[in-house]
């Protein structure tokens, strides 16, 4: 069975309660519930984590090697900004896919850019919890 573990970061434990207007009014748990169920669905076990401090995003990126045959990664704003994700990915060097609940292209300029998308297999972007579900297609 693939392993794959979905990294969400900064911000993402406000859903729910973070501009509901874009996001909805599901929680951080609602969605790591809707990709455990999906990816059961699929036969590929998952493992959410969550963070809103940029080195621990790096050190789960660190961990996956042995253990993880995927990443599926929603940075939050760290992924107009981050280098050092980035660099984690191209260390680790395992397939990813980038998610974003929102279209981060039709959302404000700065957002257009993202560093992870320069590794990322496949970036999903504003299809609400939806995109999790097709990023783990991605490994089947």
């Amino acid at each position: 069975m693939k392993k794959i573990l979905v990294i969400n970061g900064v911000n993402l434990n406000m859903l729910g309660i973070r501009e509901p207007e874009l996001y909805g009014k599901a929680t951080l748990k609602d969605l790591e519930e809707y990709v455990t169920k999906e990816a059961e669905s699929r036969g590929l076990e998952v493992k959410c984590v969550q963070s809103n401090h940029e080195g621990e995003i790096v050190e789960f990126i660190q961990k996956v090697l042995g253990n993880y045959d995927g990443i599926i990664i929603n940075a939050g704003a760290y992924t107009h900004t981050s280098v050092a994700i980035l660099d984690a990915l191209k260390a680790v060097s395992i397939p990813t896919v980038e998610v974003h609940l929102t279209d981060i292209n039709e959302r404000e300029e700065f957002r257009k850019w993202s560093y992870i998308s320069l590794i990322a297999k496949k970036t999903i972007c504003g299809k609400g919890f939806l995109g999790y579900a097709l990023a783990l297609d991605e490994f089947m």
